[in-house]
């Protein structure tokens, strides 16, 4: 079974020569202003807009990423158009990418069903939360293999518990996908979506769940339990809206990417 993509065409292009400029384009505007923190992770957050106005966001953390030399990752992100209690895993062979396929982490899988429970709900897979970041892991991470997890209603300490899991893992790592506030003036939006970045900093799940509207915010949540846990550092990459490239600033959405180490 193949996850074929299902939001090619509208929140990133179907060819990899115009993926490349993106890429190319957002690493050359970073480096104009700031150097790459020296930094090696192997568990990000990052966020899943169109790629016009969350890639230079999520650009940053891969990068980070790409130095980690880990070669099996989970991604795990919010369902926006299925309802379903709990998180959903598939025995994908394949993830496609218009660089090409990514192969499924048989091993990882078989370790995550052997040791949770999970449903399978192949619909709740064709997703973008999740799929946006694939094109991103085939470009900076080329050989590695991956596991994709879609949640629903779930609480953020079970997916915390597989995160603790899969970190502790040799050559595993962790990919949270979330944008944070939606359709708030841009003055309202930096308000709420300060409370995401200083819980996310301070490590503090209490501070999230009193006023951050993230929409992978179990995901968030479940990350920043398993950070205290494991005693990683958190690091802010980047922060900015939907503002940044639109201009509109009466309904924006906020986006942060950040690593953990």
């Amino acid at each position: 079974m193949r996850r074929e993509m299902s939001v090619v065409g509208t929140f990133y292009p179907g060819r990899g020569v115009e993926l490349e400029r993106y890429f190319e384009h957002f690493s050359q505007v970073y480096d104009e202003d700031f150097k790459l923190p020296d930094i090696k992770s192997r568990a990000i957050i990052v966020p899943h807009a169109g790629y016009i106005y969350s890639g230079y966001t999520a650009n940053i953390a891969y990068r980070i990423l790409q130095k980690s030399g880990v070669k099996n990752f989970v991604v795990i992100g919010p369902s926006h158009r299925v309802a379903f209690k709990g998180v959903s895993l598939c025995d994908f062979e394949s993830y496609d990418t218009p660089f090409g396929e990514i192969k499924s982490s048989k091993s990882l899988y078989e370790k995550l069903v052997n040791n949770f429970s999970f449903i399978s709900l192949e619909e709740a897979h064709m997703e973008h939360s999740t799929e946006v970041q694939f094109p991103f892991i085939k470009h900076y991470l080329q050989d590695v293999n991956i596991v994709e997890l879609v949640y629903s209603d779930a609480n953020y300490k079970d997916i915390s518990k597989i995160i603790d899991f899969v970190l502790t893992q040799n050559d595993c790592g962790v990919i949270i996908s979330t944008d944070l506030s939606h359709f708030y003036t841009l003055q309202e939006a930096n308000k709420l979506d300060n409370i995401c970045l200083r819980a996310i900093e301070s490590l503090d799940v209490y501070m999230l769940y009193n006023g951050c509207e993230a929409c992978g915010k179990v995901g968030i949540g479940a990350m920043i339990l398993s950070a205290k846990k494991l005693s990683l550092n958190p690091s802010i990459l980047d922060y900015r809206t939907s503002a940044n490239a639109s201009d509109d600033k009466t309904r924006v959405v906020g986006y942060v990417s950040a690593c953990f180490e």
